[in-house]
């Protein structure tokens, strides 16, 4: 079981809503890269590395480190991935991205052989089916408490709202998106670090009455003191998402409680071993974990899943149906229905590349 191909095929997708944003960029189009690595039997797994500038890098960067990296992981047994991942680490700093879509595809392509999910690499499923949040991007009030009643017509009970750090006009966000979906659908926020933390205090003391669940990364990312103020000051969960980029951020963050939750994707992390590290170490330090939003085709949503999949304590929906919010996905699709993703049942991700007409 030796890897003998790899191929890098560019994945551009288009957002439906054109006017997509969030606090610091408008995102019309998303831009990524399929990794495809196929073994010696002919089997195929893949991964996906998104490339969104305001985000992770570049298209060309995410593309260049894939191609710097292929020669690492080409001859390399299946069984592997721990030693192939190290040499990439020493090959390349940084780079998260890229070396998830490695991981990912490793991990794709050895399931896959073996004939199980990629779950059970992992250490096998929790729960079969994961309860969703849909993003409300930053738009007028009127608009968003529009597009929240709709997505609540379709079965999700949990929603994000994207704040833009403008207070009045993001309390009138907030009120009117309570008020379009009424007491039962659970409300979290994401100023995306457009506050400063006393400015959040202020912000939350009038937000309060409309039930807000958790405030994700509301300061800078380097502003730990001010995420530190807020979980102490504030009745309401706060989370670091930016401020985690790595395993040792993760450490540092648990170790010293400085939020209440943490939000986890592999694509960030940069990939599968990563990603469960950090699970750990927020498992005993008694920190929430929350699996979180990256754009991307369903391919990518499928391989959060399969790692969610394995979390003891998922007290928050999980953000893995961000893939309806986009077009041009080259992949088969991932059940999705009235809020609830259902894992698919078959080896590797469960998703593959569509056949084309």
């Amino acid at each position: 079981m030796h890897v003998v191909h790899v191929s890098v095929i560019p994945c551009p997708q288009r957002m439906r809503d054109a006017s997509w944003k969030f606090a610091r960029a408008s995102v019309p189009s998303i831009e990524g890269y399929l990794l495809a690595l196929t073994d010696d039997a002919g089997t195929t797994g893949l991964g996906y590395a998104h490339a969104i500038p305001a985000i992770t890098t570049h298209g060309e960067g995410v593309r260049t480190a894939l191609e710097l990296l292929a020669p690492v992981v080409t001859g390399r047994r299946l069984d592997e991935i721990a030693a192939i991942m190290s040499d990439v680490d020493r090959k390349l700093a940084f780079q998260y991205s890229a070396k998830a879509a490695i991981d990912m595809a490793l991990h794709d392509l050895l399931a896959r052989r073996l004939g199980v999910p990629i779950s059970a690499l992992l250490g096998g499923q929790v729960r079969a089916e994961l309860p969703l949040s849909r993003i409300l991007s930053i738009k007028p009030p009127s608009e968003m408490a529009a597009n929240a009643a709709a997505l609540a017509a379709g079965g999700y009970r949990q929603l994000k709202l994207k704040l833009s750090g403008e207070t009045e006009l993001d309390i009138a966000r907030v009120a009117a998106v309570r008020g379009a979906v009424g007491p039962e659908v659970v409300l979290t926020l994401d100023p995306n670090q457009s506050y400063h933390a006393k400015q959040m205090m202020a912000a939350f003391a009038r937000m309060e009455r409309y039930d807000i669940a958790l405030i994700e990364q509301p300061v800078p990312a380097h502003d730990w003191a001010g995420l530190s103020l807020l979980a102490r000051s504030l009745p309401t969960a706060i989370e670091a998402d930016e401020s985690a980029v790595t395993v040792q951020d993760i450490h540092r963050l648990v170790a010293d409680r400085v939020v209440d939750a943490v939000n986890l994707k592999v694509t960030k992390l940069g990939g599968f071993r990563h990603f469960m590290e950090a699970v750990h170490i927020c498992e005993a330090g008694g920190v929430i974990c929350r699996v979180g939003a990256a754009f991307g085709p369903a391919l990518m949503q499928a391989m959060n899943a399969q790692a969610a999949s394995t979390i003891a304590a998922l007290p928050y929906a999980c953000e893995l149906s961000e893939h309806e919010q986009l077009l041009d996905d080259p992949c088969t699709g991932l059940s999705v229905a009235n809020g609830i993703l259902t894992l698919p049942g078959t080896p590797g991700c469960g998703v593959g590349l569509a056949a084309r007409p």
